[in-house]
């Protein structure tokens, strides 16, 4: 029930009640900060509370909360103008910029890019792309993989316990284990693309293993698939390159991107040739469009985060400090931490050790997250900017909410 607003200040509904009332929630228990600022590291709440943010938003802010030169390319942006006409039409200096700085650094086959507002469009663009170029309709995605939650994505989903109560979803889809090379021969020519995590993320952050990205590389190559990366979570420096399927060593046809692109702003983009992208430009005309994509100041804002990655060397330290993490995140209730870069799941030996863990590393001023397909595990991705000594911090107070459930909930 909607709460009516009061004659007098002393009986106004808080910011918490004008939230629960006017906000639409996802689920029943929010985290509830009450935010009032952000900068670097941290999180500040309208209650003088300061958060030690461990998480970045779920791998956006991998540049810490509002980065100087994302914030001056922002302003400059501002002042020459927002919006002018539906994505494609017109030429616009700050998207041809992030363009051509970003293709520059990636594989010559990747060469054009399509805005977006978010990830999960950024798949359905490819979803499309691959269709309309393949002439086919056959889709495959591993289990236990996340997409987006728009329909389409929602239907490379293989969790259905979930989806179920959004059918029907799209037909034509198939999955396979990730990790698992038996299951390839399911890609054949009917496929128009296979769509994967370079590291599986939701699941529990799993990477690839005995080259498996490559054995799907040369199976899309071999029936004519298109090979679609979702390094939505693992762009931007996360994993401890630019970009995980460098880490990896493959080069896929379609590459979707977001979360960090922007360094805190909505922006996506799914990347790939000239020869490919051209395919949604006639039948029919219009293939896919959209209205806000490419946005000017999300654009500026994405060219100030690539930049402040490249040249303020942010990228090469990941694996040391991913290293610190794994060297001292050791207890007994700790069974292990997988990881790629700064993108980690710490595995708990046993379930009921996780919601009292996170709930004690929140006690104390810091910021994890759940995964959506594990729970025995919480994420920690930390903006690629903490120094050793907040690595350092960030282990102790993980290590004293391990003890903490220990010695309240072991046995």
């Amino acid at each position: 029930m909607a709460i009516k607003l009061a004659k007098n200040t002393e009986d106004m509904p808080s910011k918490r009640q004008l939230f629960l009332s006017h906000v639409a929630q996802t689920s029943d228990f929010p985290l509830m900060l009450e935010v009032e600022k952000a900068d670097g590291m941290y999180i500040y709440t309208s209650n003088g509370d300061r958060y030690f943010d461990l998480n970045s938003g779920i791998s956006v802010s991998s540049l810490g909360h509002r980065h100087p030169t994302v914030m001056a390319a922002i302003q400059e942006q501002l002042d020459k103008h927002l919006h002018t006409m539906v994505y494609g039409e017109h030429i616009q200096h700050a998207q041809i910029a992030f363009a051509k700085k970003l293709t520059g650094l990636l594989d010559d086959s990747l060469e054009s890019v399509y805005y977006f507002m978010s990830g999960t469009e950024a798949v359905e663009g490819a979803m499309k792309l691959a269709k309309r170029y393949t002439g086919r309709h056959q889709i495959i995605s591993c289990s236990n993989a996340y997409h987006g939650s728009t329909q389409g994505a929602e239907s490379l989903r293989s969790d259905h316990e979930y989806s179920r109560a959004f059918l029907p979803l799209l037909p034509g889809i198939s999955h396979i284990t990730f990790n698992d090379a038996s299951e390839l021969d399911q890609i054949n020519h009917n496929t128009a693309c296979v769509i994967l995590e370079p590291v599986q993320a939701e699941a529990g952050v799993h990477p690839p293993v005995n080259n498996y990205l490559q054995k799907v590389r040369a199976r899309c190559s071999e029936v004519g698939a298109l090979m679609v990366l979702d390094e939505i979570q693992t762009g931007f420096g996360r994993t401890g390159r630019l970009f995980a399927h460098e880490k990896y060593e493959v080069v896929p046809d379609v590459l979707c991107i977001g979360k960090a692109m922007g360094g805190g702003m909505p922006i996506a983009a799914m990347v790939s040739s000239l020869e490919i992208m051209k395919s949604l430009q006639k039948n029919p005309m219009l293939g896919h469009i959209t209205t806000f994509g490419g946005h000017p100041v999300s654009c500026a804002a994405a060219l100030g985060n690539l930049t402040a990655l490249l040249e303020e060397n942010i990228i090469t330290p990941v694996l040391e400090k991913e290293k610190v993490f794994l060297d001292k995140l050791k207890h007994p209730i700790i069974k292990e931490v997988r990881s790629s870069g700064l993108m980690m799941a710490v595995e708990l030996t046993k379930r009921k050790f996780l919601k009292h863990v996170v709930a004690h590393i929140i006690e104390q001023k810091a910021i994890v997250d759940y995964f959506l397909f594990n729970d025995r595990s919480f994420r920690l991705a930390p903006p690629l900017i903490i120094s050793l000594e907040q690595v350092d911090e960030a282990c102790e107070i993980i290590l004293t909410a391990c003890e903490y459930a220990e010695g309240r909930y072991g046995g």
